[in-house]
């Protein structure tokens, strides 16, 4: 990541809420049941490790509606942020290394290590 690059602010706008998305659903599924639908609990030691999962009263239909709201406004980001017009800006062997100065504006501005 030599070069700085001019990001839109629109494009930078774009790239924080997909982290923010990304961030709460990952936060909500780690909240949620291991399964969507109710299930028994699983006990196996056949394989090389042993697995052990509680049984699962499953995800209720607002807990399912508010992960697909999530999935959705995931992919629109990443739609957004991948299909901007800046990176026709870009050539090809520059692209890469500004996307990965993107993904990191935010750890750079804030003084962390990426």
């Amino acid at each position: 990541m030599a070069e700085t690059y001019d990001f839109p602010s629109d494009l930078l706008a774009g790239q924080e809420e997909l982290h923010q998305v990304r961030a709460e659903l990952l936060a909500l599924l780690k909240r949620l049941p291991w399964s969507v639908e109710p299930m028994e609990g699983i006990s196996d030691n056949h394989g090389w490790r042993k697995v052990e999962l509680p049984a699962s009263p499953g995800w209720t239909a607002d807990e399912q509606a508010e992960v697909e709201k999530l999935r959705e406004r995931e992919r629109e980001l990443a739609v957004f942020v991948t299909c901007h017009r800046f990176w026709a800006e870009v050539t090809g062997a520059e692209r890469v290394d500004a996307r990965m100065h993107l993904k990191h504006v935010r750890e750079a501005e804030e003084g962390r290590p990426s």
